[in-house]
């Protein structure tokens, strides 16, 4: 009877016992000390009597809805995080605003009025757009392009527009623009989408969309020219205003600083990039981007110093028309300025790219950390 007794207590002690040493051996492992285990406060599962698992509802009326599980820990205030760091590239139509050009008034560097559709040109841009808060990015961008404006497209509506169809005086100029600016979101509609499609999961695409104005500075580089004859010509070197002769204005710089601001928007397209239209107006601190500023100069002066090319292109008004002479008003006192209308397209670089790292351990494929 005792043996009976023995082997019964041995039955129903060994597997406790086994029990409590592979738990002990675990905590061991994990660090966990005895203290950690009497503690009433502790995150261990087991120590915390007051524990109470969050049950998760699946009881939908539909398919598993995806919205409802990743909701709290994508679709937050934070989601901006998400697109902090990102590289742009546009395309668009430029429209010069200036001294040539335009409409059958005074030429001005503000106004839409003087808008002038022969006169649009082309121009691209790359840059690259890092989201410091929720409501505020900072954008750095280096946009080429072409700026360009002709007295001869102007509408001789009335004694102005006659005066400067007369003028007859045209130019193009190749512009690098160097900017910074600050972008506030007016609105944003940011939310993570389904990763994978699961047949019987619904789940709800990515969505990124802004609405935002922008302002800043930049540095714009220009090289007028002009035409004569069917061939163009840089103007600058030529003085056609008496720049740096004698009377005549100092020479000006081709660099001038400038301020662009305008407004833009965009949307998703995938997880990565997002599609938008900008439009922006760009003041230039300078009058010369056209190369006309001031009054005529002396030609019989520029042709003995520059040249029968320079004195022939500083005025090419028609002939037997007077009020072309020297000292006579040539230009305005206005600064140029120039809009531009881009298509923006959008890479965002934000998640690291695990593609290299798994293909050489051989780990299944995942692109994104958040």
């Amino acid at each position: 009877m005792k043996y009976f007794v023995g082997l019964t207590l041995i039955y129903f002690t060994f597997p406790a016992v086994s029990q409590l040493n592979s738990v002990m051996s675990l905590s061991t492992s994990l660090g966990v000390n005895k203290s950690m285990l009497s503690n009433p406060n502790s995150r261990i599962l087991v120590s915390n009597k007051n524990y109470k698992p969050k049950v998760l509802d699946l009881s939908l009326s539909g398919p598993l809805d995806v919205y409802e599980l990743n909701n709290n820990k994508f679709n937050s205030k934070k989601n901006w995080t998400l697109n902090k760091k990102e590289f742009r590239f546009s395309f668009g139509l430029t429209q010069f605003l200036g001294d040539l050009g335009g409409d059958d008034a005074a030429g001005t560097d503000y106004s839409l009025k003087d808008y002038d559709k022969q006169a649009m040109s082309f121009s691209g841009m790359i840059g690259y757009r890092y989201r410091f808060a929720n409501f505020f990015a900072t954008t750095t961008s280096l946009s080429v392009g072409m700026l360009k404006g002709s007295d001869e497209w102007v509408d001789e509506g009335n004694s102005i527009g006659q005066f400067r169809k007369i003028r007859n005086l045209n130019f193009r100029s190749p512009i690098i623009d160097l900017s910074q600016r600050i972008d506030i979101m007016l609105y944003m509609y940011e939310k993570v989408g389904k990763r994978y499609s699961i047949r019987g999961i619904k789940g709800f695409n990515n969505r990124n969309e802004q609405v935002y104005i922008f302002g800043g500075i930049g540095v714009l580089g220009f090289m007028p020219q002009g035409q004569l004859d069917g061939r163009w010509y840089n103007l600058k070197p030529l003085s056609t205003e008496g720049q740096g002769l004698v009377g005549g204005p100092a020479k000006y710089s081709s660099f001038a600083l400038t301020a662009p601001m305008g407004f833009g928007f965009r949307v998703s397209i995938s997880r990565e990039w997002r599609f938008g239209v900008e439009a922006s107006y760009t003041k230039v601190f300078s009058d010369y981007v056209d190369d006309v500023a001031g009054v005529y100069y002396d030609k019989g002066m520029i042709a003995s110093q520059k040249g029968e090319i320079a004195a022939a292109i500083s005025d090419k008004s028609f002939e037997g028309i007077k009020g072309y002479e020297a000292g006579m008003q040539r230009g305005d006192e206005q600064n140029d300025s120039y809009y531009y209308i881009n298509f923006v397209l959008t890479r965002n670089v934000t998640y690291r790219n695990y593609t290299k790292t798994y293909k050489r351990y051989k780990l299944p494929k995942s692109r994104y950390k958040f």
